[in-house]
């Protein structure tokens, strides 16, 4: 591809994202919010200059902010750097038209374990005291906080809206 063609593809949503329906914004969070409700696994995309990482994990998503709990891994390579996280959450689906998925660019905090955050996130988890002393590795919390979400559903079409939607935080 040339520069141009790189530009061109890179442009594709944008573009279109000028002209489409928006979903009122308090309607598209009560969906993002559903979505991400009904889903516990994403994939987390980590830099550096080094490294990039993508790594299928476990969530709980509360309060606008998704809690991943991690007994290490190279991701924490990357974030020791780079605290700037893409995570992505789909519905599985090999029917074209069909496609659901969020997309969340965020900041990621690895949180102190003896924190009242780090509590809350593992009662919700129904990790223990007990629990936590008997695994054979420390658990290490990952904290993202969204600053914008991309929220993409082939349905929407059907209701007049753009398939893709993003609210930023």
């Amino acid at each position: 591809m040339t520069p141009e063609e790189f530009d061109e593809a890179a442009e594709y949503w944008t573009k279109g994202d000028a002209t489409s329906a928006r979903m009122p914004e308090d309607e598209l969070r009560k969906a993002i919010d559903a979505f991400l409700g009904e889903h516990q696994i994403c994939a987390m995309a980590t830099a550096s200059a080094d490294l990039v990482r993508c790594t299928p994990l476990e969530y709980t998503y509360r309060d606008g902010k998704f809690w991943i709990f991690s007994e290490g891994g190279l991701k924490f390579h990357a974030l020791k750097e780079n605290r700037n996280v893409c995570l992505a959450v789909f519905e599985p689906s090999y029917e074209f038209g069909r496609l659901e998925s969020v997309q969340v660019t965020g900041t990621a905090e690895v949180v102190d374990p003896m924190s009242e955050k780090f509590s809350r996130a593992a009662a919700e988890k129904k990790l223990t005291g007990e629990k936590l002393e008997k695994m054979r590795t420390v658990l290490h919390l990952i904290e993202v906080t969204p600053t914008r979400i991309d929220y993409l559903c082939s349905t929407l079409r059907k209701r007049g809206f753009g398939v893709r939607q993003w609210i930023e935080l």
